[in-house]
């Protein structure tokens, strides 16, 4: 998993209906969950505020990665690379670009 500042990045600013359920099988491929776990235990919501993304939904609660790392959200650049936000220890958000052969 590759890390970039902020700056790199062009986020796509909607999402198809397509792209939201790829994102979501993905997210769950990578972390190792089932996709039907997606719906009952682990919320995304959609939102477009600066950018499109899939976010953890507000009152669940937080996702543990590998690392120590905390899962905020799932998105796509302009480019078609997928972008995780992911909370750091100190509480600091960093972007992660995953590759296919992380999945």
């Amino acid at each position: 998993m590759k890390t970039v500042t902020v700056d790199k990045l062009r986020f796509k600013k909607h999402l198809t209906e397509i792209e939201k359920l790829s994102l979501k099988k993905l997210l769950l491929s990578w972390i190792g969950s089932s996709f039907e776990g997606l719906d009952y235990g682990f919320r995304l919501e959609y939102t477009e505020d600066v950018f499109a993304k899939l976010e953890k939904a507000a009152n669940d609660s937080d996702v543990l990665l590998s690392g120590g790392e905390y899962f905020r959200y799932i998105t796509l650049t302009e480019d078609n690379q997928v972008v995780i936000g992911v909370l750091d220890s100190n509480s600091e958000l960093k972007f992660r670009i995953i590759s296919p052969d992380e999945i």
